[in-house]
């Protein structure tokens, strides 16, 4: 008993420093529901809302110890769950719910805030720094609007794992510290068609050095023209300037200190928020994740990756991939993501309003794209293990990749990892026979024929795809204007090959991708082999290039089918699967091909046998009904 009162007393002592709360206004008022938050940047929560019998289903070692805190010491703590589902009140916390608005699906939303999440308060912790910590799903709040401020174990399953995943990924990311499941139920309707079932109230523990995001400037938003809404706490240029100079002094106090000019300092501050934003989103690209929902209010004012909904990681490469059912128009497709942080930034800029001079602000977006181009360029070029040299054809080489990788239906993530297998080349190697072995592995791959004809199947709607193909003969002026439009034209391109694919065979359909990727991997090879200036020792630069595939090249990725698996089997009670997944997803790099498999590809397709290899199962092609899965 005395010695779980003293692990009690480790979560019971966390030195809390609520700065936020100090320096930004908070709205007392102590009505209930929800309602509009005027002139507050945070609302106190004043009555928790406790789960029926809380428990553990995770946790996070590694982002518990960001508290100071190991996983020995929360689980002997019987008060755990209750502490950290925000069923009970840590000493020191101080609940409340962060107000921000947002632009969603391109249209100003007004104020959103906190509905679900419930804000602790920051720890202090030692050489880990500061970190905020949140609790989702714990309850109503002032922002729930019609909701109940609730979250089920199937989404925060998803959120818990995809957190510490994008984290062990080197993607900036929030942290999840633990999962609490609970015997309270909610009713939900998980594949959004009208079919509501009981689901458990489960809860994340969040961690972050700071949750405010773009959204959250967006509450001094005047009316907007559109959406006829307003920020509840419009034309307050003074809590604004509040806001900002909290998060430049606390966030990025080498900006703060670098310049005594109110404006130029915020320009500073703008300029480092774009170079972070295009810096992370480069990594989605170059990971295959897609998140979703980048919606003004799911944007972190740190760049890091904010709110896990119906985010996807690319299994078959697709540039116009969407992980989110609801995106019924691809807003947030894997190929827009640029350029929608693009249009977000343009947002937070809106926003800052005065605090920003216009065309310094519009000086800075313009060189977002090229700023994007450049980190995912650097990253590609690391992906193919080319470290020596930049040259002019790489871009180029990347694009080609990417479009074989669609032509033939590659995955995305397995397809990068193989290509460390490809060999160095060597004088007088016939180049058929030597690229044969590592083009079959990539071949496995690939996709087959009917895979193929339902991924390009048009996905507009019959009758508009009837009246452009009866325009196309009735009324070829009108067509040719139409046909440009960005979503004619991607329609046209699907039907045009499907019509290839009708006209084609499964075995021709494999003799096509086998050439076409043996020219690219000549390619390849013959720019690899100029990583090498005749004078380096080879066999130096042959382990530098692996090292550098295989600590870019991800061998596993949260896969929906995955986490699905993990969800499943909780459901049931059974949460072995959730953490072995999370302990695999620690290691994604994790390789089990050997230095030797560099120059030649026998063992690429082997697994090691020594140990238990975790990424056994996790690392394959997914299975035919993974593509099945729906997140919305």
């Amino acid at each position: 008993m005395e010695s779980s009162r003293c692990v009690s007393r480790s979560l019971e002592r966390l030195p809390f420093n609520n700065t936020a709360l100090k320096k930004l206004p908070v709205d007392d008022s102590e009505e209930p529901g929800s309602r509009t938050v005027p002139a507050a940047c945070f609302s106190r929560i004043r009555t928790l809302q406790p789960l029926v019998r809380p428990h553990f289903v995770a946790l996070s070692h590694s982002a518990l110890a960001l508290l100071g805190l190991s996983a020995q010491d929360v689980l002997s703590d019987p008060l755990a769950p209750e502490y950290l589902s925000g069923s009970r009140l840590l000493p020191g916390s101080q609940p409340a719910a962060h107000c921000y608005c947002g632009h969603q699906f391109g249209l100003f939303a007004g104020q959103l805030g906190d509905g679900a999440v419930m804000y602790l308060g920051e720890v202090e912790s030692g050489t880990h720094g500061r970190w905020e910590i949140q609790v989702k799903g714990a309850g109503v709040t002032p922002y729930s609007r019609d909701g109940d401020g609730r979250k089920v174990l199937r989404s925060s399953i998803r959120e818990f794992l995809c957190s510490e995943a994008m984290a062990a990924l080197g993607i900036p990311s929030t942290r999840a510290a633990s999962l609490v499941t609970s015997d309270l139920y909610v009713s939900r309707d998980p594949l959004n068609r009208g079919q509501r079932i009981p689901e458990r109230c489960s809860v994340v523990l969040r961690l972050a050095p700071s949750f405010i995001r773009f959204g959250s400037f967006e509450i001094f938003q005047g009316r907007d023209e559109f959406s006829g809404l307003q920020g509840p706490s419009a034309g307050r240029h003074d809590i604004r300037s509040q806001l900002l100079d909290y998060v430049i002094e606390t966030f990025y106090p080498c900006i703060q200190q670098a310049h005594s000019n109110r404006k130029d300092r915020n320009t500073a501050f703008f300029r480092e928020v774009m170079i972070r934003t295009a810096r992370l989103v480069a990594k989605w690209q170059c990971v295959g994740f897609c998140h979703g929902v980048l919606n003004t209010d799911n944007m972190s004012i740190l760049g890091l990756t904010l709110d896990y909904g119906p985010f996807g990681f690319m299994d078959r490469f697709d540039p116009d991939f969407i992980c989110n059912a609801s995106d019924k128009r691809g807003r947030y497709s894997y190929q827009a993501q640029p350029s929608v942080c693009r249009w977000n930034l343009a947002r937070l800029a809106e926003a800052l309003g005065s605090e920003l001079n216009v065309a310094e602000a519009g000086a800075i977006l313009d060189d977002f794209m090229l700023t994007y181009e450049a980190f995912y360029l650097s990253i590609m070029r690391k992906k193919l293990g080319l470290v020596r040299k930049e040259e002019a054809e790489d871009s180029e080489l990347v694009s080609d990749l990417l479009r074989v990788m669609h032509n033939t239906g590659a995955d995305f993530t397995n397809t990068f990892h193989l290509l460390s297998c490809v060999p160095w080349p060597e004088e007088g190697d016939s180049e058929r026979a030597t690229l044969g072995p590592v083009v079959d592995l990539i071949l496995q791959q690939c996709s087959s024929i009917e895979e193929l004809k339902v991924a390009n199947k048009p996905t507009m709607n019959d009758r508009e795809l009837a009246m452009i193909l009866s325009m196309a003969q009735t009324n070829p002026a009108m067509f040719s204007m139409v046909s440009d439009r960005p979503g004619v034209a991607q329609q046209l391109e699907r039907m045009g090959r499907l019509k290839e694919l009708l006209e084609t065979d499964q075995d021709e359909l494999k003799e096509k991708q086998r050439d076409d990727w043996i020219h690219w991997v000549s390619r390849y090879r013959k720019r690899f082999a100029k990583e090498c200036d005749g004078t380096s020792d080879l066999s130096l630069i042959k382990k530098e290039r692996l090292s550098v595939m295989n600590s870019h090249n991800p061998r596993v990725v949260l896969r929906n089918y995955i986490a699905q698996n993990a969800i499943q089997a909780a459901e049931k009670g059974d949460f072995s699967e959730v953490n072995r997944v999370l302990k695999t997803l620690e290691k994604p790099y994790s390789n089990t091909f050997g230095l030797e498999s560099l120059d030649g590809p026998s063992a690429c397709g082997q697994k090691e046998q020594k140990g238990r290899d975790l990424t056994v199962g996790y690392d394959r092609k997914p299975p035919a009904w993974a593509q099945r899965i729906c997140i919305t």
